[in-house]
């Protein structure tokens, strides 16, 4: 890849320029779980709608990973909750980042564990082509205050994370209520509800045993969302999920060609994406949420404004 660092400076110059992406007159989308995140999936399945959620927020050309202007541009265009990824600088401010160094995304270099947060806040973010935008890496603290009253953001720890910290600050901005922690073990679940008991917690589940697993260990099943993999659809498990009342959770994101957003790309058969909801995913995470809401909008599965939470506009 391609970054082109010499030109930092003259291409954030330029795009200072331009119009602020995610601004319109209408205010775009919003999702507001307003009576709890559990009760607003099942709203939504009970209607025949699948959640989109934008993976590292959405990026596409020009809007980068992980930044709040990326995930507003989204909410522009489609209604959409949003998965960020948080790591932790070595002074102790959390952030949105991915990767364990600056190298490819902003316009630094080094490792998270290396450069203190007065640094990576004068760096500008870069795109997946490379190119420098004019966003900053935004504080965990400035995504969570956004995302009140938009939108529920889906926590990624990355290696650095504090499950303490991240959990204080979503206290500390009242963010309970449109925030999912996503748990990758039974060991990481039950440390983050031994800090927030209430967490809705995306926690891996491949089988019933799993989940049979996870509430041997103590997690009640009011706190999980299922994330079921990224690879294989699976309607006979989604199928189970729903018996036990758990919502599903399903990835076609993924860098590999083979991945499924990158399939149905390359085939132009975007009509997957509906047939995976029809299959019982309630929360489908994806690389290409525009291209996965259109087509959930034709087959009449995109949520829609005035239910479940969802909100089009100021009013």
């Amino acid at each position: 890849m391609i970054v082109w660092k010499p030109l930092v400076a003259a291409l954030a110059i330029a795009a200072l320029a331009l119009p602020a992406h995610g601004q319109s007159d209408d205010g775009g989308w919003r999702i507001v779980p307003a009576n709890g995140l559990s009760a607003m999936v099942d709203c939504h399945e009970e209607n025949g709608r699948t959640l989109i959620s934008a993976h590292r927020g959405g990026p596409s050309p020009g809007l980068p990973e992980n930044a709040i202007e990326t995930m507003d541009a989204v909410l522009t265009a489609i209604p959409a909750i949003m998965e960020v990824d948080v790591a932790r600088s070595p002074d102790g401010v959390h952030y949105l980042m991915h990767d364990r160094t600056l190298d490819r995304t902003t316009t630094g270099t080094g490792a998270v564990t290396d450069v203190a947060w007065s640094e990576v806040e004068q760096l500008r973010l870069v795109d997946e082509a490379g190119w420098v935008t004019p966003y900053r890496v935004p504080t965990l603290r400035a995504a969570l205050e956004w995302a009140k009253g938009r939108t529920v953001l889906q926590i990624d720890f990355k290696r650095t994370a504090d499950y303490a910290e991240v959990i204080g600050l979503v206290r500390e901005t009242a963010s309970e209520g449109n925030v999912i922690l996503i748990a990758y073990s039974l060991d990481a679940a039950n440390r983050m509800l031994e800090l927030w008991p209430e967490a809705p917690l995306s926690l891996s589940l491949s089988d019933l045993g799993e989940l049979d697993a996870a509430r041997a260990a103590g997690i009640p099943d009011a706190n999980i969302i299922a994330f079921t993999g990224t690879r294989i659809p699976r309607p006979d498990l989604y199928s189970q999920l729903d018996g036990e009342d758990i919502e599903v959770i399903f990835g076609t994101l993924g860098r590999s060609p083979n991945s499924i957003d990158n399939v149905i790309d390359r085939f132009g058969t975007d009509e997957r994406y509906a047939e995976l909801s029809q299959g019982g995913v309630d929360i489908l995470a994806t690389d290409r949420p525009r291209e996965a809401a259109a087509a959930l909008a034709e087959a009449g599965r995109l949520p829609q404004a005035g239910s479940c939470g969802v909100i089009r506009g100021e009013g």
